[in-house]
């Protein structure tokens, strides 16, 4: 995209600007008194066409963007009052204009509010999908970057009010819940009819307004009429254009939705790059189970043992081949009884290629670098399962299951060159294996009596197993370990067993309508096993056990959490208060190297939230809390893990809890009168007697366990976050907005056998970014967007550049021209590293009006951008890394697309 058009676009904008008049006024009712959320829209009676609408403020007041010397039809609606409506000429000049409305049936009630682009009901807000499209969107994500207050980020995830949304449903029904993307990624644009954005949202009417909600934000998709009751969808399949390899993609959607029940299945197999959900989106898939020990002040999470296969993000590898199928169902056998569910496979084969040039620490070597190549072969197969019953009688009884079971089989295998460690070869596999089950019941007896059961069981299943052929191995594992090799060939198996199981149980005491009390009994209870062995095999191919206790590990651990938690939640005024503590009671024990080590201790954890309603739509909240952290049985295990051929690690059975205190502030503003969106947050977080490393550093090599380090020696981490956004004048999106984190992380170096200190890194990133976009009916639209980002990691300062440009244009009634350019800019402050990439890809689709056949000519990658680049920073030793992936070439795509 060159500058030239940027600046034809420009002048198009400033065009459109000058041939406008303001057309404001006020509406108010009989007395006098202005309307707050009526709504106003002008019909153009030439065109028929709505040039413009608005949302009234507080004191009812409203502008419109009207043309000059124009006929419009002026129309005005609001809840209990009769609509308004009545023919107004405008002039060349800005014009005043009052709107009186009476209280009465308001007979056109239904025809203005579906004419409305954004309306809002308590604390839904309703955007009417066809008020923002011009014919070039062909998924959910299409639309939603278009609508006020809304922001889709590139993983797909949906953001309102700077608030990640948790869950998306179809006529009420849930969409593969726990996962916003399946949802953005393929439901199709041209279905949609309304989109509802669901704050304070609380699947649970039972406990709607005893809790604080505000943090919770759901989506609904309302369909159009021809979408209901009938099956429909799409399949394409596509092949590639130009390439010595042959490229395909197949991807079948099939939609049924009926107030009864509704049927979705999806499948993708390509070998494009398209990923329909990455690895990194299967790992944190929750299937929509609830945090219920969330205000409980303690944290007990099992941590992960998998070896860091399939850490990609987006397409970021050399080759990838993708085979996906999903199906999701919901059923109602009842008015008061509904099951659902949802099943996922995906299937991946991954070539990764990546060079990478990483700081060594000081002291470590006596090279100041290590230079690496990675090349990897990755393979996996991973299903998740889901089912949900719920069971709602009456309004004042809730009860539901869930139940989700996720297995995996993955394996990769890595050679690596490194300037420090010589030639590498690595394998990796494993297959994890969990079930997450949920049972709830909640009861209201009477408006004053409110009672909820929640119980959650975990059981889940690791086996890692990793293999490393090395040149030399750094590490001493004993006098049984054979040192007479040519190569060495180390290998540990493990196995990590957990049973986990959390009760609560919550009784909430309406004292007045406006303050209840909150009486909180809790049990959380873990076991856990965890097994491994060290294997060395011999040059002669035998195998060589390592059987002392250092090199294996058979460990038991229970942990055992009791509390009682009490809350009093008032209103007084705007203000909203929220004070509480919990009082626990812990109870450890391991058991490992022929022995066992119990702690039991008592805590008393406060908490506080706070919010001012400053008005229906801004607010500002505060949020505190105290909370107890609790590590797993992976770092309490005192023999050898060889995670890695470069990390040694052993756990430390005596370690003991930290202390975290979190601070957190939070200003929204939604302005409807003038689509304006503000939200701003800060949060501190400061960790005492933490759980951290402490490492012995030689070359590229470490051996590090595990200690709480002096109270003394505090983690702290600051951020702070800000984002204006404003639509106006109907066709035009703004915003800028940035991201700043600070922190300050303490571990133990070891220098001998006799020295070792406290090592102190800080690491402080800033990012900022600007966005403008048009929205056009018929001529070309354009997104500008640039960001800027700043990374200062202690040994050293890296800036990003990365401006982009999105152009989209439906013309001929037939054709979709889509294309995005993005440029990136990798420095240090140093200057011994300066990198530029950039990407371009763009898509020409042909669709006559009415035909159910979609011809589409796409091209990725199209600059044939060999690789992209990035920096990251290790707080142990304080280094950074600095890495090239090589991504995948350019491919160009024919397909067609039938639309059922």
């Amino acid at each position: 995209m060159n500058n030239n058009l940027i600046i034809a676009f420009l002048l198009i904008t400033s065009i459109g600007f000058s041939q406008n008049i303001r057309f404001e006024g006020i509406v108010k009712d009989s007395t006098g008194l202005g309307l707050e959320m009526a709504n106003v829209m002008a019909i153009n009676n030439d065109t028929k066409a709505m040039d413009a609408y608005a949302i009234t403020n507080e004191n009812g007041k409203f502008i419109l963007n009207l043309k000059t010397n124009t006929s419009y039809k002026i129309k005005a609606s609001y809840i209990g009052f009769q609509s308004f409506e009545k023919n107004v000429s405008t002039t060349s000049s800005n014009m005043t204009y009052d709107i009186s409305m009476a209280q009465g049936v308001q007979l056109n009630d239904v025809e203005v509010v579906y004419e409305m682009p954004v309306s809002i009901s308590g604390d839904t807000i309703i955007y009417n999908s066809d008020s923002f499209t011009n014919g070039t969107e062909r998924k959910l994500e299409d639309v939603l970057k278009k609508l006020p207050g809304v922001e889709v980020n590139k993983d797909g995830e949906i953001q309102v009010e700077g608030k990640t949304v948790q869950k998306v449903m179809v006529e009420g029904k849930d969409f593969f819940d726990g996962d916003t993307k399946i949802a953005t990624k393929n439901i199709p644009a041209d279905a949609l009819d309304k989109i509802q954005v669901l704050r304070n949202y609380n699947e649970v009417s039972n406990l709607k307004g005893l809790e604080n909600n505000d943090e919770n934000i759901a989506i609904n998709i309302k369909l159009k009429e021809g979408k209901k009751n009938f099956w429909f969808g799409d399949f394409t399949a596509g092949i590639g254009v130009g390439h010595k390899e042959d490229r395909y993609i197949v991807n079948p959607k099939l939609f049924y939705y009926s107030p009864k029940y509704s049927i979705n299945v999806i499948g993708n197999i390509n070998n494009i790059g398209e990923l329909p959900l990455t690895m990194r989106d299967y790992f944190k898939f929750t299937g929509g189970f609830r945090s219920m020990m969330r205000k409980g002040g303690s944290s007990f999470n099992v941590s992960s043992n998998d070896l860091g296969i399939l850490g990609l993000r987006n397409n970021q590898a050399a080759n990838i081949d993708t085979k996906f199928g999903a199906a999701n169902f919901s059923y109602n056998p009842s008015k008061s009884w509904t099951l659902s569910g949802f099943g996922i496979f995906l299937g991946n084969k991954t070539d990764v290629q990546t060079n990478s040039v990483n700081d060594l620490p000081e002291g470590a070597s006596a090279n100041s670098v290590e230079e690496k190549e990675d090349i990897s072969r990755q393979k996996s197969d991973l299903g998740i399962f889901k089912l949900s019953s719920s069971y709602i009688p009456s309004a004042k009884t809730h009860f539901d299951y869930d139940a989700i079971v996720k297995f995996s089989n993955q394996k990769e295998n890595q050679s690596v060159t490194s300037t420090e460690l010589g030639d590498i070869y690595t394998n990796k596999k494993q297959k994890p294996f969990s079930i997450n089950q949920n049972l709830n019941y909640y009861y209201t007896l009477d408006d004053k009596n409110v009672f909820a059961f929640e119980t959650q069981h975990l059981y889940q299943q690791e086996d890692p197993f990793y293999n490393a052929n090395l040149q030399n191995l750094a590490f001493n594992l004993g006098s049984e370990y054979n040192t007479m090799q040519v190569r060495d060939d180390v290998s540990q198996k493990r196995f990590v067993k957990t049973n986990k199981t959390d009760i609560k149980f919550d009784y909430y005491y309406m004292l007045t309508p406006k303050s209840n009390i909150n009486v909180t009994v809790g049990n959380t209870y873990s076991y856990q096993n965890f097994d491994s062995h060290i294997f060395q095999v011999l040059d002669n191919q035998a195998v060589n056990d390592l059987n002392s206790e250092e090199s294996n590990n058979d460990v038991s651990y229970a942990f055992n959490d009791v509390f009682l938690g009490l809350h009093y939640k008032f209103i007084t005024g705007k203000f909203t208060f929220n004070p509480g503590f919990s009082v626990h009671n812990y109870n450890t024990k391991d058991i490992q190297l022929g022995g066992q080590n119990k702690q039991s201790f008592n805590r008393f954890l406060p908490d506080f939230y706070a919010q001012y309603q400053i008005k229906k739509s801004e607010n500002l909240t505060y949020n505190f809390s105290l909370s107890n952290n609790f590590t797993d049985i992976v770092k309490l295990a005192e023999g050898l893990v060889f995670s890695n051929y470069n990390n040694l690690f052993s756990g430390n059975r005596f370690l003991e809890n930290s202390l975290s205190q979190v601070h957190s502030l939070r200003y929204f503003k939604y302005n409807m009168f003038n689509f304006e969106n503000i939200f701003a947050n800060i949060s501190y977080t400061r960790q005492v007697d933490a759980i951290k490393n402490k490492a012995l550093l030689t070359s590229a090599n470490q051996v590090t366990s595990s200690v709480n380090i002096d109270s003394n020696f505090a983690d702290e981490t600051f951020s702070g976050s800000a984002n204006y956004g404003r639509s106006f004048a109907k066709y035009y999106k703004a915003s800028a907005g940035f991201n700043l984190n600070w922190s300050k992380f303490n571990n133990i170096r070891v220098l001998s056998s006799t020295e070792e200190k406290v090592q102190t890194t800080e690491s402080f990133s800033q990012n900022y970014n600007v966005r403008f976009s048009t929205n056009y009916k018929k001529i070309p639209n354009i997104s500008l967007q640039y960001a800027y980002g700043i990374n200062d990691n202690s040994s050293s300062v890296f800036y990003t550049d990365n401006p982009s440009v999105e152009l989209e244009y439906y013309f001929l009634n037939a054709f979709s021209f889509v294309s995005e350019y993005s440029f990136y800019h990798n420095r240090n402050r140093a200057k011994t590293i300066d990198t530029e990439y950039d990407f371009l890809s763009s898509s020409l689709t042909y669709q006559k009006k009415d035909s159910k056949v979609e011809w589409k000519l796409s091209g990725t990658n199209l600059l044939n951008t060999k690789a992209l680049n990035s920096n990251s920073f290790n707080q142990l030793g304080g280094t950074n890394s600095f890495s090239s992936y090589i991504v995948q070439p350019r491919y160009i795509i024919l397909s067609m697309k039938y639309n059922l």
